[in-house]
């Protein structure tokens, strides 16, 4: 067992960010980095190929690289890391408790936490996908939106995430198809009018796709196979991108009965202005993806883990 001020779970930008300000406040802090659970270690970033939307730097940096610099840069300051996955958590008395297991087995003791924990994105299991992310294969139209100039995508789902992503990849492709299994489409009114002004996109409902085309590397996705449903037909139809739109999964299933979280998830943060990132147990803090279902990006995940460490030091102070 060993005891520590601050805990952060999660290697992400938030969970990273939250550990090097902590440290400049001195608080160096525990990260236990996930393994099969939330993983992996870096958070998303590690398995996208090329970042360009991080500020600092003006000709985009490989999301691996640009993580191992975050935790360089926490490690300087003297964070340290424990490898492994978080089995339980108790927050019902002080000080916070977490069995760990992993690389070897602990159990740690916290006077504040912060949960970086993130989430990760729903994928379809189709044949190719999992080959072609980073390829052509993407979760994120305002990450990697900007790769497809003039080209034809599809996006895959039916919601408002799918409207959304159709919609915003319109600004800079040539078209956009949008799969959906059913006829009907969940998202809401509004979402689905705006998405059917637009003559930029078109529809293949009561559709879905059997296989995503393509070789990793510079040939990247070429095309997608189709089938109709209601008709049979499996057609082969030319591409360069598919976005898997069918929602996030935030990894807080260890925090159940004991936070407070949405239907889908997300940790709910009262608000309070003096610690925006705490929860409802005083001593709990959450950064990034876990609690934010609206922007998801690298950069709002980094400012966040910024925000619960200042909180959590203002909390251990007092």
């Amino acid at each position: 067992m060993s005891h520590h001020r601050l805990v952060i779970i999660g290697s992400g930008p938030a969970g990273l960010t939250a550990a090097i300000y902590s440290a400049r406040a001195a608080i160096p802090a525990l990260v236990v980095e996930g393994l099969a659970r939330g993983g992996p270690p870096g958070g998303q970033l590690v398995n996208t190929t090329e970042v360009e939307n991080y500020p600092g730097f003006p000709k985009g940096i490989m999301g691996p690289e640009l993580m191992h610099a975050f935790r360089a840069q926490a490690e300087r300051f003297g964070t340290q890391f424990f490898m492994g996955d978080v089995e339980s958590v108790d927050l019902s008395k002080r000080p916070f408790t977490l069995n760990v297991a992993g690389v070897e087995e602990a159990t740690i003791t916290c006077d504040a936490l912060i949960i970086a924990t993130g989430a990760v994105a729903k994928w379809l299991g189709t044949p190719g996908e999992d080959r072609l992310k980073g390829y052509g294969v993407s979760a994120c139209a305002t990450c990697d939106g900007f790769f497809f100039k003039d080209q034809h995508v599809f996006v895959v789902g039916g919601g408002d995430t799918a409207m959304e992503e159709a919609t915003y990849l319109t600004k800079h492709t040539a078209k956009v198809t949008l799969v959906h299994r059913r006829d009907d489409l969940r998202a809401s009114m509004v979402m689905q009018e705006r998405a059917k002004k637009n003559l930029k996109i078109e529809w293949m409902l009561s559709s879905a796709l059997e296989e995503i085309l393509g070789e990793p590397g510079k040939v990247g996705v070429t095309g997608v196979r189709v089938k109709n449903f209601k008709t049979g037909a499996v057609t082969d139809v030319p591409c360069k991108g598919v976005f898997v739109a069918i929602g996030h999964q935030p990894n807080t299933d260890l925090f159940k009965g004991q936070l407070d979280m949405d239907d889908a998830g997300y940790l709910i943060l009262p608000g309070k202005k003096t610690a925006q990132t705490a929860t409802k147990i005083p001593g709990v803090f959450a950064a990034g993806d876990v609690a934010d279902s609206v922007y998801r990006q690298a950069v709002s995940a980094a400012g966040s883990g910024c925000m619960a460490a200042i909180d959590a030091e203002r909390f251990l102070s007092h």
